[in-house]
């Protein structure tokens, strides 16, 4: 069994997390290899399966990467599959989620090519603190968080609205300051069954939960609430599915579902990662091997 773990030209060196699953692939006689998404040599067809993990720079090359995925999922077995991935790298998705009744912070979508006047935005959704981010993006690249009420920060906010939006789609949020001091909770499944979870937290001062900005991971156990949203974002996933009349195996091999608290103090969904998310399997015992049995599992 030859598995082909996809990875990019730019992983960091010090990336070492996925470890656990080379190990436990290569433990149950599977070969694994690490070819780079982009790289044109690469003969995808020799492989049996082919895993996306750390392609963590398909956002700048987005059109490519989603034809990569089409082309590479039309031979082999690719998880996640391509119409899922291609849906999933655009964060419009959480607006069908939204429509399945996953709560969500309240969002307002910007579309690209027009003029957005952020002030009367603000004032209409009664904003003292925003956050925007972009629809296509990464790692929080292109996300500012602003005062409301300061004209200075509001400026700053405006010019970099209009300098993201004259290429691509913008989201602004209310800033939900709660990720201060709570973090963000992440929720690890493998064949839609809860593997481990994570609590994210930023640095004092920040709201960037990743590891390149200091962040510290550490496990958790979901409480109820957590686990409802995260099972109910995973239902509305097979909705949307079924829906657009993709013919896919349910669940999918992996996903992460990341959450944060509002200000009434209500777990929303953030995220729901299912092309390449970290899967810190470092704080899950396990969760190598079960990605290893789950894969293997389809494929054999």
């Amino acid at each position: 069994m030859r598995i082909a773990l996809a990875t990019c030209s730019t992983l960091p060196s010090h990336e070492h997390d996925d470890r656990a699953l080379h190990a436990a692939l290569r433990g149950r006689g599977a070969v694994v290899k690490q070819p780079i998404w982009d790289d044109p040599s690469v003969d995808w067809s020799v492989f049996d399966a082919v895993l996306i993990r750390t392609t963590w720079d398909y956002h700048y090359k987005h059109a490519a990467f989603v034809a990569w995925a089409t082309r590479v999922g039309a031979g082999v077995p690719l998880f996640n599959p391509a119409p899922v991935v291609a849906w999933n790298t655009h964060k419009h998705y959480l607006r069908e989620l939204e429509d399945h009744g996953v709560p969500l912070a309240e969002t307002a979508w910007l579309d690209a090519g027009q003029l957005h006047d952020l002030p009367s935005l603000v004032r209409a959704r009664s904003i003292r603190r925003g956050f925007l981010k972009p629809v296509l993006g990464a790692n929080a690249r292109d996300t500012l968080r602003f005062d409301a009420g300061d004209s200075a920060q509001l400026a700053a906010a405006q010019a970099h609205l209009t300098r993201v939006t004259d290429t691509g789609d913008m989201m602004l949020q209310p800033y939900l300051s709660s990720v201060e001091r709570h973090g963000e909770v992440s929720a690890i499944y493998f064949d839609g069954a809860l593997s481990h979870a994570v609590r994210k937290l930023p640095v004092a001062g920040d709201y960037r939960v990743q590891d390149d900005y200091g962040a510290h991971d550490a496990p958790i156990e979901l409480d109820r609430e957590q686990l409802e949203i995260c099972e109910q974002t995973l239902a509305a996933l097979a909705s949307v599915v079924k829906a657009r009349g993709w013919e896919l195996q349910l669940p999918l091999l992996y996903a992460r579902v990341d959450l944060l608290r509002d200000d009434a103090g209500r777990w929303v969904l953030n995220e729901l990662e299912i092309v390449e998310p970290s899967l810190f399997f470092r704080h899950g015992p396990v969760a190598g091997q079960r990605l290893a049995d789950a894969l293997l599992g389809r494929v054999r």
